[in-house]
């Protein structure tokens, strides 16, 4: 059994997994055998990447460590180091509540994991990962924490203030990313539209984007978590005019009523809210939006929802997710008395959730007969599963390709497909030449 083999375990947002994939590649360089999410026990140490971000969240964080910690106690491993935000926030009740752990690391402490395991940092692979993801798509983190504030959100409190990666560092990356095989990169970050004003002195996204088309064999460019507030109007043009990115934008608007975005610190009122997604599907007539809301938060009345409702009805969002809200201490929320009862909350998001099916539904249907470009994500029994460029990995719909032609595909596959079918959140399609 190797004694240099090592499980990376992680959980919570796509940040995250960047977060691992660092690390991974910094152990590989110092000779670790690597693993990742796996049960396997034949690696004796554990690095767990936490998250805190919700109840949730860090109630599968603890479940997952204590999992791990009974593994140790049973001999099936040696060691448990815990990192992320979890850790970040809690370190001194977890070092206290779990001291079966070896070692507790902040969400910026990777050299310190590092020196725990007698493996040094490697700055010629700084800008370097190993790809947890499928090969063909990769989650590019563009800048790390948050300058906003919004009343409910953790973020800033566990990682900082906004700070972005400059330019260059970014595009060496992405091309070691495009060199591994990756034709798909889906720009990440708590608000990727504020990218470069910490260094820059103005919003760079779009020049980002730009310097990033140039690489060849990226095909798509993907972007996530864009802040309705100061939108940097200039990124309309670089998804119009563009081939590689995406029609394709992720805008967590939380909430329509301009009671409660005023009581979220979002500093975006209900007719800016509107006026903004009138605009961008004015200038990137196709584009896909998907979206986040955020239901129950203290002083959310029945009339702001239903204000909400009519919202969602009204927009048809290609996307939609939405989360009941929960208090997290420290935030400017969690001084507010949390006067909706969590069974309301709960009928709040089913009420979402059942009109935002027969949205996409509804939405599915229009793309009936049409033919898209489609990327292969995997292979099952009866059909290849793929995206189209309205689509995003994980969260958004898929589309199901019939094997009845006589055409091997493989995952990263770029191919024409027409929509011969649709169900609520899927959709089904054939080849074409």
């Amino acid at each position: 059994m190797s004694t240099r083999k090592i499980n990376v375990v992680t959980l919570g947002c796509s940040k995250n997994v960047v977060d691992s994939e660092y690390l991974m590649k910094q152990l590989e360089v110092g000779d670790w055998e690597v693993i990742f999410d796996s049960n396997d026990t034949s690696a004796r140490i554990v690095v767990i990447n936490t998250c805190g971000f919700i109840a949730d969240a860090k109630e599968e964080s603890i479940d997952t460590i204590l999992s791990f910690v009974e593994a140790k106690k049973r001999g099936q491993i040696d060691k448990v180091f815990v990192m992320g935000c979890l850790s970040q926030r809690y370190r001194q009740e977890l070092t206290e509540e779990i001291p079966e752990v070896d070692g507790f690391f902040g969400v910026t402490d990777m050299p310190e994991i590092l020196r725990s395991l007698n493996t040094s940092i490697s700055e010629k692979h700084i800008n370097q990962r190993h790809i947890t993801t499928p090969s063909h798509y990769a989650f590019l983190k563009i800048s790390e924490g948050c300058s906003w504030g919004c009343s409910y959100c953790a973020i800033p409190l566990i990682r900082g203030k906004h700070i972005s990666k400059p330019i260059p560092d970014l595009v060496e990356e992405a091309q070691f990313l495009v060199n591994q095989g990756v034709k798909e990169l889906i720009l990440i970050a708590q608000d990727s539209t504020f990218y470069g004003k910490d260094i820059y002195g103005e919003r760079k996204l779009p020049e980002l984007i730009n310097e990033l088309s140039k690489i060849d064999g990226l095909e798509w460019i993907r972007i996530h978590y864009a802040y309705p507030t100061g939108f940097p109007m200039d990124l309309f043009t670089v998804m119009r005019s563009n081939p590689k990115v995406c029609k394709y934008i992720d805008i967590p608007f939380q909430h329509v009523s301009t009671n409660v975005l005023k009581a979220m610190r979002r500093g975006i009122n209900r007719e800016e809210t509107i006026k903004f997604i009138e605009t961008l599907r004015c200038e990137v007539p196709e584009v896909a939006i998907r979206t986040t809301l955020l239901v129950g938060h203290p002083g959310e009345t029945d009339g702001d929802f239903t204000e909400l409702l009519g919202f969602v009805k009204e927009m048809k969002f290609d996307r939609l997710g939405v989360f009941a809200y929960s208090e997290e201490e420290g935030t400017h929320s969690a001084a507010l008395a949390d006067d909706v009862p969590e069974a309301v909350k709960q009928s709040r998001v089913e009420q979402i959730m059942e009109l935002q099916q027969q949205i996409s539904l509804d939405n599915n249907k229009l793309r009936l007969n049409k033919i898209f470009r489609v990327i292969v994500d995997r292979e099952e029994e009866e059909y290849y599963i793929g995206r189209t460029e309205f689509d995003s990995p994980e969260v958004d719909q898929e589309v199901l390709i019939s094997k009845n032609q006589s055409i091997a595909l493989k995952p990263g596959n770029l191919v024409s497909c027409k929509i011969v079918d649709v169900a609520d959140y899927d959709l089904y399609g054939e080849l074409v030449s």
